[in-house]
């Protein structure tokens, strides 16, 4: 009586892996623990499997990299995200090689950064760009597992995990009417600035008019792009009259803010409370004390490169959306009125 030859699934039921594991322990891949190769090699020989040659073959063309783009690696938003994406993907077996801008890359550099990465035969592609229109993501999607991170993105064509952008403005908005701020000043950005910036503070402002605060929108494109330089920014608000707070698109620009009103002598939150958005560090230290609202950037990271490896395994083969919840950050900048 014949038996059934030996698969690479079996291999992977005895050695209590799965089957991209044992491919990348028997060949000797990058990111699999000796002691995973050592396990997987004696499943091997005791269920007396070999390796069909088609299969090494075709094993040997593959690279186990993951592709990132990061809008700007410099800055702490982008840096944390790139760490975490590092960091998953050696657990799931994978290396990232990455393509970065400094935060001045036109839209035609991002797309020409993303071929790049294709070039380099990676086998997934991970975008975070707070600008790129999701319609110069699409291509590369089409091409290879694609997931877009750390923004809301709901094309059905592409996996997307973030933090809810709508949510976290809402209520950290909500946060500052509760304590009383009749009057807020609300530093907005430009989607062509940055989507998520945008999105959260649109939700900021809209929700500060839902609760019957006198909302002063200030278009920080007005007054320049340089978190250093928002003197002419404070000074529109104390000009304006009447303002008890200002809500900030990010922490670094908060900073800006604090900085700012440092130069004409003002304190926070004794003449005009700030607040933040992202809660990262550095500037979620109590040196600053930024009240803000924290986005969980090594969650949102893992689980990009989880949706990104599952779909070059084959595991899933659809686009999903994942956000994930904020958290509110106290801090000292913001205060009763």
């Amino acid at each position: 009586m014949s038996h059934a030859v030996p698969t690479i699934l079996d291999v992977a039921a005895a050695a209590g892996v799965s089957k991209s594991v044992v491919s990348r322990a028997l060949a000797g891949a990058y990111g699999v623990a000796p002691a995973t190769v050592e396990r997987v090699k004696q499943a091997a020989r005791d269920l007396g499997y070999v390796a069909n040659a088609n299969a090494r073959g075709m094993s040997a063309h593959r690279t186990h990299t993951v592709g990132a783009f990061v809008r700007d690696a410099s800055t702490p938003f982008y840096g944390h995200l790139l760490t975490a994406f590092q960091l998953r993907a050696a657990e799931r077996g994978y290396r990232v090689v990455t393509a970065t801008g400094a935060g001045s890359f036109s839209i035609a550099e991002e797309r020409r950064a993303l071929e790049t990465l294709v070039a380099l035969r990676v086998e997934g592609l991970i975008v975070c760009s707070g600008a790129l229109p999701v319609e110069d993501v699409l291509p590369f999607a089409q091409r290879i597992p694609t997931v877009v991170a750390g923004r809301p993105e709901r094309d059905e064509s592409v996996s997307s995990v973030y933090c809810d952008e709508h949510g976290g403005g809402t209520a950290l908005a909500d946060r500052v009417a509760d304590l009383g701020h009749e009057r807020v000043a609300v530093f907005t950005v430009a989607r062509s600035g940055s989507l998520t910036q945008s999105a959260r503070t649109d939700a900021m402002a809209r929700q500060l008019g839902a609760r019957g605060v006198d909302v002063v929108l200030v278009r920080l494109e007005d007054h320049g792009d340089d978190p250093r330089r928002l003197d002419s920014a404070v000074d529109h608000v104390v000009a304006v009259g009447g303002v008890t707070a200002i809500m900030a698109p990010s922490d670094h620009w908060a900073v800006g803010v604090l900085e700012a009103m440092r130069r004409r002598g003002l304190r926070a939150p004794e003449d005009l409370s700030v607040t933040g958005y992202d809660g990262i560090m550095p500037f979620a230290t109590e040196l600053f004390g930024i009240s803000s609202w924290r986005q969980p950037l090594d969650v949102i990271g893992s689980l990009s490169v989880d949706d990104v490896v599952d779909q070059i395994d084959g595991v899933t083969s659809r686009a999903t959306h994942t956000a994930i919840d904020g958290t509110l950050v106290p801090g000292r900048t913001l205060a009763p009125r």
